[in-house]
Parts: structure tokens; C-alpha cells; sequence
């Protein structure tokens, strides 16, 4: 009896341990259905769910590890309707942050690749599909995008944001 109840927590774990892995940023990431957001801030702008975009800026990310276009310029103010397109075989993401953070953050991500996050700054796109973000940026300063999946930040998957 002891061996078939080893077994069976043995294989209750392997299934939650896929579980667990499958759906954090692998290509069968949770993320596909579009997630509702609490209102957040952060020093690059803020989220609510009311807002409406006042314009719509189409990014396309590659497998060449590189965002097209890489530099946005936009108002301080301006509500930003990202469209994030995946033209690669790979997954990518879209993460806004600070110069700062996204380093801290692609960092992290090396050391703990099957980390789980989602914020309404971020977008988790495979490869083929699109997705959209919504983001106000309040105040004028020097933003960036990024993908932070292990290897692709350091690659140059990154793009810079000018808000005057």
C-alpha cells in the first residue's frame, strides 16, 4: 500500500509541477485570454480601467531579437493603445518600465526564467499573435520596452520611449 501511495504523490506532484511551469511564460502561457486589471501606478505612468486610448502605436517584435519601431515619442498625458505583434517563431514579450527596472527585472528573469508575472505593463505575445496595452504616461521623462525573457533584453530587445 506505502508503494502505490508513492506513486500517486509522486505523480500528484509532477502535475502540478508542469502546471506550474506551463503556465508562466512558456508558449502555453495563461496569458492568451485578455486579463482584467486592477488600477495601478508607477513611476512611468498608470493603469485604470477606464481609460480610453488617445493613440494607437503598433510595435512588431522578431526573432532577431529587436522591436520595430525601437524609439516612441509621445506627451506627457497621451493615453498609448500598444498593439504588440509577434512576427517570430519565438515567444516575446512587451514590458514597459524604467531604464532601471527592466534591467533589474531581465536580471531576474535569468536567474528565475519560469518566474510568474502579470501587470497591466506587460504583454506575453506567441509567436503569431498580437496584444494590446493600454498605458498613460503622466510625466515627461526617458521609458523603455523590452523583452525580459532570459537572453532576449541582453540581445538588444529593447526600445527606448521620450515623453516630452
Amino acid at each position: 500500500m506505502k508503494y502505490k501511495t508513492n506513486i500517486l504523490t509522486a505523480a500528484i506532484t509532477a502535475t502540478t509541477l508542469y502546471t506550474s511551469v506551463a503556465y508562466t511564460h512558456g508558449e502555453n502561457s495563461a496569458h492568451d485570454d485578455k486579463p482584467e486589471y486592477d488600477a495601478v501606478s508607477k513611476p512611468f505612468g498608470e493603469y485604470d480601467p477606464a481609460l480610453k486610448p488617445t493613440r494607437t502605436i503598433e510595435v512588431i517584435m522578431a526573432d532577431t531579437m529587436r522591436f520595430t519601431p525601437s524609439e516612441v515619442v509621445i506627451n506627457a498625458g497621451d493615453v498609448i493603445r500598444f498593439v504588440v505583434a509577434n512576427d517570430g517563431k519565438l515567444m516575446h514579450e512587451f514590458v514597459l518600465g524604467t531604464p532601471d527596472s527592466l534591467s533589474e527585472h531581465a536580471d531576474l528573469m535569468v536567474k528565475y526564467p519560469n518566474m510568474e508575472h502579470e501587470e497591466p505593463y506587460m504583454a506575453h505575445v506567441p509567436p503569431g499573435e498580437e496584444m494590446d496595452i493600454i498605458w498613460k504616461f503622466t510625466k515627461a521623462g526617458n521609458y523603455e520596452f523590452g523583452c525580459l525573457l532570459p537572453g532576449h533584453f541582453a540581445a538588444g530587445m529593447k526600445g527606448s520611449i521620450a515623453v516630452n
